[in-house]
């Protein structure tokens, strides 16, 4: 089966959508994590156990990273793409 070239511009406009998402997700778990370590600082300095707070905030870091492994798929298939359309 061959690809039309519309059919891999297709592909790669749905890839760029993708990277714009990542790169939101991406922001919005980064700013998740800052709260979480605000939260963490709050609990000590009241005297509270920061425990499952951090644990959460680990969580969220592990998260992050598989994120940002994912974006570096998409820009690898999106650099994949380009090469099939061609100058644009």
């Amino acid at each position: 089966m061959t690809i039309s070239q519309s059919e891999w511009t297709e592909q790669l406009d749905t890839e760029r959508r993708h990277l714009i998402k990542a790169d939101r997700d991406i922001e919005e778990g980064s700013e998740r994590i800052r709260d979480q370590e605000n939260r963490i600082r709050e609990l000590s300095a009241g005297g509270h156990d920061p425990g499952e707070a951090e644990r959460l905030a680990e969580v969220l870091k592990q998260t992050l990273t598989e994120w940002l492994r994912h974006r570096v798929l998409i820009e690898q298939r999106i650099a994949y793409l380009r090469q099939q359309v061609g100058p644009e």
